[in-house]
């Protein structure tokens, strides 16, 4: 299963994807806590 995830073309876009949905839950947790923390 993880030869097919760096070897083929559907696997390197889903690895893509995968890494993109982190970096952005990262992202807006990071911008909405210091909003949050901000607000007063």
């Amino acid at each position: 299963m993880l030869i097919d995830l760096f070897s083929t073309d559907y696997g390197l876009m889903s690895l893509a994807v995968i890494l993109i949905t982190l970096v952005m839950g990262v992202f807006f947790l990071r911008m909405f806590l210091h909003k949050m923390n901000h607000n007063e």
